[in-house]
């Protein structure tokens, strides 16, 4: 591993980005949300897809560097944008400060968009709320990509479909549940073929049962799996990736998965909702902070507290990147004249 300074990696993330077209502050809030993968070891969805998914996206023309997003219906409480295929990292962090924007005002803000692109970690997102003192919740589609079929078998339907709820938690770390409706990503799937390693059981299926290959996922021969799997209970994750469809997607009018035929993932819908318990009621903050206290007195953690302690630390000592990583960021570096991220120690 080669570990480099946060900050450094910031920079030089945000550098890449404007050195793309994107204005300052889109890049600056592109290199947040990727570098949010590292900074809380979720590697998979980190800088690894800095050249992997983001440069594709902008280099292609699938997303717009200088993207205007549009205000097609705004209701208050409720406001429907056009993402004009603006880079998701951005798009969707600036979705929820609308929706906590009309939160403040309303009580609740949902922002629905369409014509977004991949987003990253949704779970980056939905904090933007908490450092609101609201509760979030965010959500995306795959767009028009198809990559599970439903438990039965069949075609491909849906993506992923990630989705992300984070709220605050009194005097400790905020709770951040950030998680696809499938038992993995394919970023954590590919990350596991690049490192030669094997899926863990549960992961992926072929009809005859669990696969352990993640080879196999775009070798075609064995697919994702539901939540709950296996088993009956994979039907809950189906019907959650559902939901996510009809909140995202459906509802602004973004890409579909069914019924359309298999294609990339453009157009993807996004939902970013705001809460402002204050707008409700009062004690929130205390109760919160009593409830996930009761959660660590119990000898337990709760989503987001790894991820906090993780970035803490990070940020502390460093960043820590596969070596492999750090020399295709060397490689993005010369081509764009810039210097890479400081190695420490």
């Amino acid at each position: 591993m080669t570990l480099v300074d946060a900050e450094a990696l910031l920079a030089f993330t945000t550098d890449v980005f404007a050195a793309h077209g994107l204005p300052a502050g889109d890049a600056r809030a592109s290199a947040e949300a990727l570098c949010h993968g590292d900074l809380t070891g979720m590697a998979s969805h980190g800088v690894a897809n800095l050249t992997r998914i983001y440069l594709p996206l902008l280099e292609s023309g699938r997303a717009k560097a200088d993207a205007k997003p549009e205000r097609l219906v705004d209701r208050g409480a409720t406001v429907l944008v056009d993402g004009d295929r603006g880079l998701g990292l951005w798009l969707a962090g600036a979705a929820v400060e609308l929706a906590a924007i009309r939160a403040a005002d309303y009580g609740v803000g949902v922002v629905s968009v369409r014509n977004g692109t991949h987003f990253g970690c949704a779970g980056h997102h939905a904090l933007r709320a908490v450092e609101q003192g609201m509760i979030g919740v965010v959500m995306a589609n795959c767009g028009h990509q198809q990559l599970v079929p439903a438990p039965t078998g069949g075609p491909r339907l849906l993506g992923t479909n990630p989705l992300a709820v984070a709220a605050p938690a009194g005097e400790h770390p905020p709770f951040l549940l950030d998680m696809s409706t499938t038992t993995a990503p394919t970023g954590k799937v590919r990350a596991a073929a690049r490192a030669g390693k094997p899926a863990p059981p549960g992961w992926l299926a072929d009809a005859d049962g669990p696969v352990t290959d993640p080879a196999a996922l775009d070798a075609g021969t064995a697919r994702l799996t539901w939540l709950g799997a296996p088993g009956p209970a994979e039907y809950k994750g189906f019907g959650l990736g559902l939901a996510v469809e009809v909140l995202a997607a459906l509802l602004p009018g973004a890409g579909l998965g069914p019924p359309a035929g298999t294609g990339p993932d453009d157009d993807i819908g996004f939902l970013a909702l705001a809460l402002a318990p204050d707008a409700l009621r009062t004690g929130f903050a205390a109760d919160a902070g009593s409830v996930f206290g009761a959660v660590l007195d119990a000898g337990a953690t709760y989503p987001g507290l790894p991820e906090s302690a993780h970035s803490a630390r990070a940020r502390a000592e460093g960043v820590p990147l596969a070596e492999g990583l750090y020399a295709e960021l060397e490689r993005v570096a010369a081509g764009l004249g810039l210097t890479p991220p400081e190695v420490l120690g």
